[in-house]
């Protein structure tokens, strides 16, 4: 099964992968497996699991800034059973959120990566 196996076009030519209904315009799985092996990842369906629930949480919060604590806590929520959050840093080591928008094509939201961490300023 090829990576592009399902993607449907739109009405104005872009593709969309159904798989992942909230994605933003112009993200590909295939850009995301690119972005994944940059960062030493390799993408499971747990990976793609988070992808899905990051691009839904951004979805029904475009009209507002999304507020990293509320995502942070969303996805703490979401991944409960897994283990929280606590499991999403075995996924993410880069940071669930900060990684995560990453891979899903997202801008991270402020604070969510803290530039002045381990280092000196």
């Amino acid at each position: 099964m090829s990576l592009l196996d399902g993607i449907k076009e739109g009405e104005d030519g872009s593709k969309k992968d159904p798989r992942f209904p909230h994605a933003p315009e112009g993200w590909t799985k295939e850009s995301a497996l690119k972005t994944a092996q940059q960062e030493g990842l390799s993408a499971s369906e747990d990976h793609w699991v988070a992808v899905r629930a990051l691009q839904e949480f951004f979805a029904k919060h475009e009209e507002i800034a999304v507020n990293v604590r509320e995502l942070h806590d969303a996805l703490d929520e979401k991944f409960h059973d897994k283990g929280g959050i606590k499991s999403l840093y075995k996924l993410f080591p880069g940071g669930p959120v900060a990684q995560g928008c990453r891979l899903a094509g997202l801008k991270a939201p402020a604070g969510a990566v803290d530039k002045g961490f381990g280092s000196v300023m």
